[in-house]
């Protein structure tokens, strides 16, 4: 009797052990109008955004700015920003990565640094929705500091609002130049239906 108890309990602690594996689901994220944001395993409609992938592998990235044009158009409606400005920043910040990460802590498509992450309450910076609301949101907040100038805008979503006013416009900083001038051909390059 001792025996077969002894065998019952290894068998329950062998299927705990099991459990684990067994019960990794892929995880969805959606924020509502209100600002909740809700975790699923089954997402009920197309809002809902994948945050974990069964097994802990991370989503393959997209690479092309088709793969974002509802979020592009969602998020540059609302911040009244041209869609094709945003699809250059993202060519120009990440290549359209989702998963892209800077040596210096820049995360996901729009290249966002944790800070500015934290400035426009973006709680994951690779989810794609998330990240393109957060960026468009600072390219705006950007964009009404320097009076509508695109070029000094860019220039600080590059180098930082202090470098473009220790400078008194476009600082001397070569990757910051060539940055500005990357985006602008970009952006010439959507608006004349290139990419």
């Amino acid at each position: 009797m001792k025996r077969l108890l002894l065998l019952h309990v290894r068998a329950v602690l062998f299927g705990f052990l099991l459990l684990p594996s067994l019960a990794v689901a892929d995880v969805y994220m959606y924020r509502d109008k209100d600002g909740v944001i809700n975790f699923t395993n089954v997402p009920n409609h197309r809002g809902y955004q994948r945050v974990s992938r069964d097994g802990g592998a991370t989503p393959a990235p997209m690479s092309s700015s088709g793969d974002y044009d509802e979020a592009i158009r969602s998020a540059s409606d609302r911040h009244s920003i041209d869609a094709d400005l945003v699809r250059a920043v993202i060519k120009a910040e990440s290549g359209f990565n989702s998963n892209a990460r800077s040596s210096k802590g820049a995360m996901g498509l729009m290249q966002l640094m944790p800070d500015t992450a934290r400035l426009h309450n973006v709680i994951n910076a690779y989810n794609p929705a998330d990240n393109i609301e957060g960026g468009v949101r600072h390219l705006r907040m950007l964009l009404e500091r320097y009076q509508g100038d695109l070029r000094l805008s860019l220039a600080a979503y590059n180098a930082g609002s202090g470098a473009v006013e220790k400078f008194g416009g476009i600082p001397p900083y070569a990757e910051t130049r060539e940055y500005v001038r990357r985006v602008l051909r970009f952006y010439e390059g959507f608006r004349g239906g290139r990419s």
